[in-house]
């Protein structure tokens, strides 16, 4: 199990960190090469070993930003206070960049939209339509897209090719959410837990949590709490009559057993009038992900009722139309 630890965190470190956050990818080599640590972590059940649920909760309970060396003995010192938050958390993270990779899908569709996110954490992705956007295409011409209302002041950038720049912001009627753990951003212990997600050099995704906070916060949208396959028929039949209703999720379906995978998928393509549009990794849906013939180079796969639409940045920050 050790060996298994080893070969997950030194992946992490070379696919997901290396190059994006220095802190994240010392921390997972040095792991991978320490056996005391990696004794600890292979104690944890299933997705409770995942890197980034390991270091929010360490950095959660005051871990600090140091190299491994001093990292590594912080962690073995203070594991009885790591492991409880590793065991009552999970990896939630809530980024509204991701709607500027949403949004050239969703403004292309009939509106007005009843939005239902599946896995909506504290629901910040259901607001496409509050949020500014600085798209630059390929030309390294930049485009600003923003609300009727005028600048919002979350400003979201995306790298994107010219083709697939959206003219304008869908309308959105309607919004709700499901997740096992809803969280609320009136909860300052709640709000706490996503700002650690946030990798620690992303200072950026940070601001950008804490004012998408106070949009959701004046604002909020329908959370329910609950399983995805058993509480998405119940809240498709709530949204608005005359809505086009998108059930939509992004790096969700990774956490969910295969079969449980299977059944929501079944489940979404059982219900009437509905669009479907899913954000996940290489393989989650690999009914999606045989239909793609480029390198997906550790980006997720946008997809509109089970075609690929586009590959793009996990967190958002870019968009390639397939």
């Amino acid at each position: 199990m050790e060996d298994r630890v080893a070969k997950g965190y030194k992946r992490f470190a070379e696919l997901e960190a290396l190059g994006i956050s220095d802190t994240y990818y010392d921390w997972a080599v040095g792991i991978s090469n320490d056996p005391t640590v990696r004794t600890l972590i292979a104690d944890l059940p299933g997705n409770k070993k995942q890197p980034n649920l390991v270091f929010a909760a360490a950095r959660f309970v005051g871990a600090p930003l140091e190299p491994y060396s001093e990292f590594g003995k912080w962690l073995v010192d203070h594991w009885g206070e790591v492991a409880p938050v590793i065991m009552e958390r999970s990896t939630q993270t809530n980024e509204a960049a991701r709607c500027a990779v949403l949004l050239p899908l969703l403004s292309e569709l009939r509106g007005p939209l009843a939005l239902i996110e599946v896995g909506a954490s504290a629901g910040l992705t259901l607001y496409p339509d509050r949020y500014s956007y600085r798209y630059r295409d390929d030309d390294s011409t930049t485009q600003f897209v923003h609300p009727a209302s005028g600048p919002s002041r979350v400003e979201i950038p995306c790298v994107i090719d010219s083709a697939s720049v959206p003219s304008a912001l869908p309308e959105v009627a309607w919004r709700a959410g499901i997740d096992l753990n809803p969280l609320d951003v009136n909860n300052q212990e709640q709000l706490d837990w996503l700002e650690a997600l946030i990798w620690p050099e992303h200072d950026e995704r940070r601001e950008r949590l804490r004012e998408a906070a106070k949009i959701v916060a004046n604002d909020p949208p329908l959370l329910v709490e609950g399983d995805l396959v058993d509480e998405l028929p119940d809240l498709v039949a709530q949204a608005p009559q005359g809505a086009n209703v998108v059930v939509f999720h992004s790096a969700v379906l990774n956490y969910l057993p295969e079969s449980h995978r299977h059944r929501f998928v079944e489940l979404i393509k059982s219900l009437d009038n509905v669009t479907w549009v899913s954000n996940e990794g290489a393989g989650v849906l690999p009914s999606v992900s045989s239909q793609i013939s480029l390198d997906i180079q550790g980006r997720t796969i946008l997809a509109h009722n089970g075609s690929p639409y586009a590959l793009v940045g996990p967190h958002g920050q870019s968009f390639q139309r397939v």
